[in-house]
């Protein structure tokens, strides 16, 4: 029987949860616990919230998604490259099928954890976002800002059911992604 002073690390428990998330589409928090053998009691006080949780495991499998997105277009070298990235990014995610299947049942939460600080999800990708640009060489001002308004358009892609409309298309959104791109 798990203790509520078992300790686990954390980088335990999201793995676990990224395994769990990828068998079953959503993350249970109780049978997740007995999953790791431990308390539930212990799992919330180490990971803080199921939000927080599924906040880190969207981030790791973006994280990852990314990463090959971008290996694939090595070198990564002005707007061109940077809208490169984003395409086989786009048409990678699209691949993740427990997310899909995840935002259909839980569209609210979802929303929450991809969509506000709940999740941690938009920070991470803003950064990910802005490391982009500088290895393709674009610079100039309001780096952090621009990345932040380029996630926010990727999202809005990659998202839109989520936001309550129709399949958006990334080819309709890459003028307004390359006017981000502009120094």
């Amino acid at each position: 029987m798990p203790t509520s002073r078992s300790v686990m690390a954390p980088e335990v428990i999201l793995r676990g949860a990224a395994v769990h998330f990828q068998r079953h589409s959503t993350l249970d928090m109780d049978l997740l616990a007995r999953e790791l053998a431990i308390s539930r009691a212990t799992l919330y006080r180490a990971v803080g919230s199921r939000d927080r949780l599924l906040g880190l495991v969207f981030g790791t499998i973006s994280r990852w998604i990314f990463q090959l997105a971008r290996d694939e277009v090595r070198p990564v070298c002005g707007p061109d490259g940077v809208l490169a990235v984003t395409r086989a990014y786009v048409k990678l995610l699209d691949q993740a099928v427990q997310l899909h299947t995840f935002m259909q049942e839980d569209p609210q939460i979802a929303a929450r954890v991809l969509f506000t600080p709940a999740g941690g999800v938009m920070h991470r990708s803003v950064q990910e976002q802005a490391a982009t640009f500088r290895e393709a060489g674009i610079g100039g001002d309001h780096l952090e800002d621009r990345a932040f308004l380029y996630v926010r358009l990727v999202e809005s892609v990659l998202f839109s059911e989520l936001l309550g409309t129709g399949r958006v298309s990334l080819t309709g959104a890459e003028g307004a992604l390359r006017a981000l791109l502009r120094e």
